[in-house]
């Protein structure tokens, strides 16, 4: 069975999705290649080609089925194959299938894509050897625990290094996307995707992921780690030192004491530094009044945020979204007179 008859695409994509696949990923993908391919939004697969390849019906984490266009194809037809997971990253192993197929891709010559947790997909296959994944912060310790040979960072959105492209996933994959089109299919084809997704502009590999905790990736104690994940998962909503315990299945004096012993500060405090930083990347990566940043990194108002923010950065956040707009003009301009 062939994907693509007419011969007329510059991109070609074939797309693996798994059971639990994260819905955001792969549609920000899938959309932003429709929007580049045709005009007007109509979906014909006429400058980018895509097909969705499966072994049947295949449900995503929010709980929503969707049915393959096809049983994977033979990957030579394709400029690129990616595989999107899931949820069940935690899990060691994967259906032989799957690795053969990823395998074949490879032999090929095919560059793999690993989106969101996909990644692990590819590792498992034996196929990341040498080279750096990009992951998700969520689920960094997890993918350095089932791979320690593997260099792993979770400090920007997606790595392209040739022959492996690794996503962090959510909206990250359409910044990918839009990477993918802008080489193939030229500059205009990705802002003509990047108007009609309404975004601002096309986000490059390096733009952060927003997480604020890479002093706890060199601590050894898990329970540490796991507490400091735990509580990027609730910035904008903080749990109480009790909570935080109780999740971990351990007592709030044993879980200060080990933060301590590996961080040299209170859990408490941690989770302070925590939403503060939040704060100063909401400064610069948006323009919500103080006051609405302020309630989202779960301070009850404006004037203890400030405080907490004065503590750490020895300047308001009024000043300090100002310098780093500067800087930023300032970089800018500088790149624009050396082009």
């Amino acid at each position: 069975m062939a994907a693509f008859k007419d011969g007329r695409q510059k991109l070609r994509v074939g797309l693996l999705v798994l059971d639990n696949f994260t819905l955001n990923a792969v549609s920000g993908f899938v959309e932003a290649l429709r929007l580049a391919a045709d005009t007007g939004g109509r979906g014909r697969q006429l400058e980018c080609g895509w097909v969705i390849m499966g072994r049947g019906p295949t449900r995503a984490s929010c709980g929503m089925t969707v049915t393959a266009d096809s049983l994977p194809l033979d990957p030579s037809q394709f400029d690129y194959v990616a595989v999107a997971g899931g949820n069940d990253y935690r899990q060691r192993s994967q259906p032989a299938w799957l690795t053969n197929y990823l395998r074949e891709a490879d032999a090929a010559g095919k560059p793999l894509i690993g989106l969101c947790t996909g990644t692990f997909n590819i590792a498992r296959a034996g196929l990341m050897g040498g080279r750096m994944a990009c992951v998700h912060w969520n689920v960094y310790d997890e993918f350095v625990e089932q791979f320690p040979t593997i260099s792993a960072i979770s400090d920007r959105i997606f790595l392209d290094a040739g022959d492996r492209i690794t996503c962090a996933g959510s909206t990250g994959s359409q910044d990918l996307a839009l990477h993918l089109i802008a080489r193939h299919c030229g500059q205009e084809r990705a802002q003509q995707s990047v108007r009609h997704m309404v975004m601002n502009a096309k986000r490059e590999a390096s733009f952060p992921q927003a997480q604020f905790s890479e002093e706890a990736k060199g601590v050894r104690d898990d329970i540490v780690r796991k507490c400091v994940t735990l509580m990027e998962q609730t910035l904008t909503a903080p749990l109480p030192l009790e909570g935080l315990a109780a999740k971990l299945e351990i007592s709030s004096r044993q879980l200060s004491r080990r933060f301590k012993a590996s961080l040299g500060q209170t859990p408490s405090r941690y989770y302070r530094v925590l939403r503060v930083r939040y704060g100063a990347w909401r400064l610069m990566h948006s323009t919500d009044l103080v006051a609405a940043i302020a309630l989202d990194a779960g301070f009850v108002d404006a004037s203890h945020f400030q405080r907490e923010f004065m503590k750490l950065y020895k300047t308001s956040p009024s000043k300090y979204r100002r310098l780093g707009v500067t800087d930023k003009d300032r970089r800018l301009s500088k790149a624009h007179s050396q082009a």
